[in-house]
């Protein structure tokens, strides 16, 4: 049957021979022969096409990346193809381009890489008409009132760089160091408009690409597209898309219909023929990091494509990821650098430590943070208390004997989820009831130990029962669309109090939020991944951003940030509160340097899972010694910090190098000696990991 109807999208061509990459994980291609069957016109295969052929037992879909006379394959082993489709124009040279040095750095096969990279509707796995997505196109664009909305006038700082960025030519990466609601898109729409007016200027095409890390703020920044851009082909990708829809945004990139492109990581592997110009928002974010399959780094490979093109790329923050920062500092990348909010009247909000070891909480509030709440209330602006912890209660424990809810197939504990009765396995997803006693003495007085979204929106509503409040995590948002509606009722004022986790750090423009709360913090201080303080400082920069966007109200409060912590004199916490991410990150930089890490070393972990963890082990052990490595650092395989998952064991091997191309020829000689290896153990290679 599925043969049968991706035959009405197909046609067949004549006796050459192509190769094939298909999504296997076999480290090369694959030889097919065409024959001519007489019903259809002589048509040449062409590099870029899909081509439909036999793989074992089934069919599967693949990219035609070579044609050519004669093949090395034997004439009896080699298999004849099924069709190509002829609809679809070929994909780009510089797009398999693209394809093949992510395979060839992220030391995966070709195929595992191209093939993913497009629509599921187009890789043969369902009947689609490609017709019906084509016509789709004409209705991309919604009805728009014909006059762009105003573009609001930008200060010097904003003009400066808007300039900069439209003038240059040919690779030029730009660091946009702007603090938050320093309008740092407004500078990427009106760069985008330079763009597009003077490719219009010069008669030829111009697409934009801009990347965003999390679905959720596509909405947002989709909608100012569309207001500034009427009439101009926008289209959107992402994973929450329905596969039809996707298909649909995808061919107005590839055809080069949509002349803006906005997405999130895997819209870097978008074709997009006239690419003129790449904009990573919020470029620090560990969203961009893939971490399943082809584990890639959506801003790195975006940088890459900048070269490769030879057109300007734009990576934002008011947070760079040290690597970044190390790059502009050096003076790899320009830096750009926006020190003053958009608007005249906002100002940067102002925050204070709360000292929780004199404050003592009570909800998980303190009583300067209550105080702080009720005074928002009572001017009626809104308040965000952010703690980055879904559920009711991290652990779940028996004081009579010590009993702790863990997971039976995990080694991690259950979370406590109140509203919905439940115990949660936030790694395998495990869900049970809540035990009405202790499993071990049957004591009925269980206690849970710790605060997530839940258990803080609960007292909450105990401390201001006339509030208006709302959690927004990944557990209230569950549904498709009730993200974005409930943003939409923070927007329009129909809450006081949000709750939420890094959902609602970043990129969103609450306009009468003028307070922010943060909880418990503190645990990332003493977090064994050397990033953790890198991130920490992330978040909390980011969400104190949410505060004063639009400016301080006659007669109401300046807005503030309040961090409740037991380690107030920590030196993080002073650069937060002077809001000095320049020498927060000198320093950092600097004890990156003395310990070796990235970005003065580079990195590639090794991980295996396997029944029993000495499985996994001894396979790590045999990795470390098959191949010869000098001046590579092989270090001791260990287990992983959650070392078992959905009864599986896991645990790593890390290598490193000073230097990245030393790095690169050694893992290609140590796959080809792992690939060859009899092992009962599951193995994945990342390169450049981000969480170790």
């Amino acid at each position: 049957m599925l043969a049968q109807s991706l035959k009405n999208y197909f046609n067949f061509v004549t006796d050459v021979f192509i190769t094939v990459a298909l999504d296997t994980p076999l480290d090369t291609c694959f030889d097919y022969r065409w024959l001519e069957d007489g019903s259809q016109p002589r048509n040449k295969p062409q590099v870029g096409q899909l081509a439909l052929v036999p793989f074992g037992r089934r069919e599967a879909a693949g990219i035609i990346v070579e044609v050519k006379g004669e093949s090395d394959v034997p004439a009896d082993k080699i298999k004849n193809a099924i069709a190509i489709r002829e609809q679809l124009p070929p994909l780009s040279a510089r797009w398999l381009e693209l394809c093949r040095f992510a395979a060839d750095y992220y030391q995966r096969p070709l195929g595992e890489v191209a093939i993913p990279a497009l629509p599921k509707n187009l890789r043969g796995e369902k009947s689609v008409s490609l017709d019906r997505a084509l016509k789709k196109l004409a209705r991309l664009d919604h009805a728009h009132d014909p006059a762009p909305a105003d573009a609001p006038r930008l200060n010097d700082g904003q003009q400066q760089a808007v300039d900069a960025i439209a003038a240059a030519e040919g690779f030029a990466p730009t660091l946009l160091y702007g603090v938050t609601g320093s309008g740092k898109t407004e500078v990427y729409l009106q760069a985008a408009s330079r763009v597009l007016a003077a490719a219009e200027q010069q008669g030829t095409q111009a697409q934009i690409l801009i990347l965003i890390p999390e679905i959720n703020l596509t909405p947002q920044l989709e909608g100012n597209v569309r207001s500034r851009f009427p009439g101009v082909p926008v289209a959107t990708l992402h994973s929450g898309l329905a596969e039809g829809e996707r298909l649909t945004n995808w061919l107005a990139a590839h055809l080069g219909h949509a002349r803006i492109v906005l997405g999130t990581r895997l819209a870097i592997m978008a074709s997009l023929p006239h690419l003129k110009l790449i904009i990573i928002d919020e470029e620090h974010d560990a969203s961009y990091k893939q971490q399943e399959g082809l584990r890639y780094s959506a801003r790195d490979l975006a940088v890459w494509r900048a070269r490769q093109l030879s057109i300007p790329i734009v990576l934002g923050s008011a947070t760079p990821s040290l690597e970044t920062w190390h790059h502009a500092q050096s003076g790899r990348y320009r830096q750009l650098e926006l020190r003053e909010r958009a608007s005249q009247s906002a100002v940067l909000p102002k925050v204070r430590l709360i000292d929780m070891e004199r404050d003592k909480p009570g909800e998980g509030l303190t009583s300067t943070l209550v105080g702080a709440l009720k005074l928002r209330l009572e001017r009626g602006e809104q308040s965000l208390l952010f703690l980055n912890r879904r559920g009711y209660a991290p652990v779940l424990a028996c004081d009579a004997c010590g009993w702790i809810g863990n997971c039976p197939r995990c080694t991690a504990f259950m979370v406590l989820h109140k509203p919905e009765h439940r115990m949660r396995c936030h790694h395998c997803s495990l869900e049970l009831r809540i035990p009405r006693s202790c499993p071990t003495c049957g004591n009925i007085d269980l206690q849970p130990l710790g605060r997530g979204t839940q258990r803080v929106e609960e007292g909450l509503q105990r401390v201001f029962p006339q509030a208006r409040i709302m959690r927004i995590d990944a557990d209230s948002t569950r549904l498709k669309g009730s993200a974005q509606a409930a943003f939409d009722s923070v927007h329009r004022g129909d809450v006081d109090i949000l709750i939420g986790t890094q959902m609602v750090a970043k990129g969103h423009d609450f306009r009468n939020l003028t307070l922010v709360g943060v909880l418990n913090p503190d645990t990332a201080l003493f977090s064994h991944d050397y990033r953790a303080s890198e991130r920490l400082f992330a978040q909390l920069m980011q969400v104190a951003g949410r505060a004063g966007r639009a400016g301080q109200k006659e007669g109401g409060n300046a807005s503030e940030v309040l961090i409740q912590t037991r380690y107030p004199t920590h030196p993080l916490y002073g650069a937060v509160m002077a809001h000095d991410y320049d020498r927060f990150a000198s320093d950092l930089l600097e004890e990156r340097r003395q310990a070796g890490v990235p970005p003065f070393m580079y990195q590639a972990l090794l991980r295996a899972e396997a029944r029993e963890l000495q499985t996994a082990l001894d396979f790590l052990q045999h990795a470390a010694q098959c191949t010869e490595h000098e001046g590579i650092i092989i270090n001791d395989p260990i287990p992983m910090t959650v070392t078992r998952v959905s009864n599986v064991d896991r645990a790593q091997l890390l290598a490193e190098s000073p230097s990245r191309p030393a790095l690169q020829a050694f893992l290609k000689a140590w796959m080809a000696q792992l690939r060859a290896t009899k092992t009962r153990a599951r193995w994945s290679l990342e390169v450049d990991p981000v969480d170790i």
